[in-house]
């Protein structure tokens, strides 16, 4: 099954000026990956045309330009509250102009969880104006009480029927967990924590490793890469917002959870052959070619998960996303583009994806920004 292409938007405000600022725009000192991550950003925003897309590159692009911003960052959450954030914000100016201000939803769309990709966004513009809070609050509302539910009670991705998609993981949760900062509520922190692993007693088959979709009509069993990627990901980023900010400092069980969660992911992933240094396709089968969509963001979650936890994340894991990253880093052309990727709109699709895949492009800047945030952080070595 594709997924549905979003109306298209002005062009000439996709590249904005954000590529013109000056590379040490951050926080935090710039490193050396191998590769070129503002590139890698320009071409994500030249590509993406669809909510989801939106939101993933809204993230990179705050985690690159403004990391002190980002749930990473060292106090994302002043005095427990979500941070005034300037409107003009590269990734802010970025996500403002595809928000709808006055809808049921973030974006007119065809999944449920995907419009809520841009949520973070919203929350952090509301800051400034508070008809993003409204549009923010509509959207927690869509997907709380609207959307269809397993029968376990996980959030549905689909808005017709109740179907469950790994990569609802990076979409709806952050969003919620984010929004919880937002409105003082650790009653919708713990609920976004239930959540998670709601979708994981569906999602987690036999291995430890996700299959890709549960549900009557997109069903899709395999392992995909890009899948467990979003998945830990988004627990990663869940977990970050519950471990920073104060009004969850008494849910340690909960956290552990998570890491948990996200451990297996990952220990799934490092158990999974490799095809010219890059994780194939689908985890579990040996006839997919390897591509840089699920290698570089489950090489992210390594690099996060080091920082956050080195004894639940030994240098192992650096290891093996350095050995990952290095490949990587000789997949990107000097336009800035990373290949192969899988197809991003048919996960199916046997053919190697060479046109500049959005969430891969968006996947590589994570990769960097978690690099870099380990570097610093005294982990890995430069």
């Amino acid at each position: 099954m594709t997924r549905v292409k979003m109306p298209s938007v002005n062009p000439g405000l996709l590249s904005l000026l954000l590529f013109a600022l000056p590379k040490a725009v951050n926080a935090v000192n710039d490193v050396d990956a191998g590769f070129d991550p503002y590139a890698a950003s320009q071409v994500m925003v030249d590509k993406s045309s669809h909510s989801w897309e939106w939101g993933t590159a809204a993230e990179a692009l705050l985690e690159l330009y403004n990391p002190e911003l980002s749930v990473f960052g060292s106090n994302p959450f002043p005095n427990g509250k979500v941070p005034q954030a300037d409107p003009s914000t590269t990734a802010l100016a970025y996500a403002k102009q595809f928000i709808n201000r006055n809808s049921q939803t973030l974006v007119n769309d065809t999944a449920v969880g995907d419009p809520a990709s841009l949520g973070v966004s919203a929350i952090l513009l509301g800051q400034s104006d508070s008809v993003y809070i409204g549009a923010a609050n509509r959207e927690s509302d869509f997907l709380l009480n609207v959307a269809p539910r397993w029968s376990n009670g996980a959030i549905s991705h689909r808005p017709d029927v109740a179907e469950l998609w790994a990569d609802n993981m990076a979409m709806s949760f952050p969003f919620l967990a984010y929004l919880a900062v937002q409105h003082n509520d650790t009653s919708l922190m713990s609920l976004t924590v239930q959540q998670c692993g709601l979708q994981r007693a569906v999602l987690k088959g036999n291995s430890l490793s996700w299959q890709h979709i549960i549900g009557p009509q997109s069903q899709d069993t395999g392992l995909w890469s890009t899948s467990n990627g979003w998945a830990g990901y988004g627990m990663v980023r869940v977990l970050h917002t519950l471990q920073k900010w104060s009004g969850s400092a008494s849910m340690t069980s909960q956290a552990s959870q998570l890491k948990g969660w996200i451990k297996e992911i990952l220990d799934g992933a490092i158990q999974s052959s490799l095809d010219s240094g890059l994780l194939r396709n689908y985890l579990n089968d040996g006839s997919w070619f390897g591509e840089i969509s699920g290698t570089a963001v489950l090489s992210a979650v390594a690099y996060r998960m080091a920082v956050n936890d080195p004894n639940m994340f030994p240098q192992s894991y650096i290891t093996w996303a350095d050995s990952n990253r290095r490949s990587l880093a000789q997949k990107q052309n000097s336009g800035g583009l990373f290949s192969p990727a899988v197809n991003p709109y048919n996960w199916h699709d046997r053919t190697k994806y060479t046109a500049g895949s959005p969430e891969g492009q968006a996947f590589a800047v994570y990769l960097y920004t978690a690099y870099r945030d380990c570097v610093n952080a005294g982990i890995c070595q430069a």
